[in-house]
């Protein structure tokens, strides 16, 4: 599948919760984001899972935050990005997940992926070098519980069953392998805002490292299945230009070293060129709608989410790109709504 500039798109917005504020305010700040992304029309709020440093993400509780959310909104579909689930009890994930969708009248979306830092996993006890094993035995053990299979020897089966997340279950990858085995189960696949760069690559375009991704997808979905593509993209969109620029340099100075360990060179370190090399999109609105044009991925994409981070601009400019991105960006690239439309819950006729 490929859809075109002009098709529908379901557009979203992803936050991991970084202001330089106590953790309540951030959670109550990330909340105000939502209910305008809601209020502009935006198809999909997603938090991320960090456990531990509150630099690289304040919330581990993503589910928990969530139903706060679900209390707040009532037509926004809320989406974790990601659960990490070699770290999870995967019936416990099974059946929060299944009780946050019945009381957010369907409106969950589950992303998962095997992410965390070597840190995190020692320190739940689990070994960093199994994750993928780890993920495999989970998601299998969530997807039968979803489905209403026998658990094990004692026969049991989850309470309340949840068969309609199946349908809305996402595996994030950076890896054609993993695009493969999401399009072999039939799940979305969700694809990073940039992109870790092997050698020989590291001027790569974003697209260019992610279409084999998405080739891989499709070509082992399922006959008949609907492909569900969701690519992620740093936006900061302002009316000026210099004031996104500063900001930017900012933001963007604060996280080479963590880049670099990803193998980005920044064969300069200006703010231009931090910008090109950490795959964002910055300034005005015909500067970002210049820049999103050229990335073919997004043309392919059926959802598509933006995030403000590396950029991290203060809460009222994250409030006014967000504002701008649904009422400008994205109608001049000729992105249209599409609402996934909400499936009957567990027990409805």
């Amino acid at each position: 599948m490929t859809t075109r500039a002009g098709t529908a798109k379901r557009i979203g917005f992803f936050t991991r919760l970084l202001d330089d504020v106590p953790p309540a305010e951030r959670y109550r700040l990330a909340l105000e984001q939502i209910v305008r992304a809601e209020e502009l029309g935006f198809d999909a709020a997603w938090v991320a899972q960090h456990h531990f440093n509150e630099g690289e993400g304040g919330l581990p509780s993503p589910l928990v935050f969530l139903a706060h959310a679900a209390a707040r909104t009532s037509r926004i579909r809320l989406g974790t990005g990601i659960i990490t689930l070699p770290l999870e009890d995967p019936l416990r994930v099974a059946e929060d997940a299944a009780v946050l969708d019945l009381l957010a009248g369907g409106r969950l979306e589950v992303g998962v992926g095997t992410g965390g830092t070597p840190s995190a996993f020692t320190a739940f006890g689990r070994v960093s070098d199994e994750r993928r094993e780890l993920f495999a035995d989970n998601l299998q053990l969530i997807t039968e519980a979803w489905g209403g299979k026998e658990l094990g020897a004692s026969a049991d089966r989850l309470y309340p069953a949840a068969p309609q997340l199946l349908d809305r279950l996402w595996q994030a990858t950076f890896s054609v392998s993993g695009g493969e085995r999401a399009g072999r189960a039939g799940d979305g696949v969700m694809l990073s805002r940039t992109q870790p760069r092997a050698a020989g690559q590291a001027s790569a375009p974003l697209d260019e490292l992610q279409n084999p991704i998405i080739d891989a997808y499709l070509d082992a979905l399922p006959e008949g299945a609907t492909p569900r593509i969701l690519a992620s993209r740093t936006l900061f969109v302002a009316e000026d230009r210099a004031e996104s620029l500063r900001f930017a340099e900012t933001g963007l100075r604060r996280i080479v070293p963590h880049f670099e360990r990803q193998g980005h060179v920044f064969a300069s370190k200006d703010v231009e060129s931090l910008i090109a090399a950490t795959d964002a999109h910055v300034g005005t609105v015909d500067d970002v709608v210049e820049s999103l044009s050229r990335d073919s991925l997004l043309q392919r994409a059926t959802d598509i989410s933006f995030q403000v981070h590396s950029i991290d601009p203060p809460h009222e400019h994250i409030l006014r790109s967000i504002e701008l991105a649904a009422t400008e960006v994205a109608p001049r690239l000729g992105w249209k709504a599409a609402p996934a439309p909400v499936p009957a819950l567990q027990g409805e006729k």
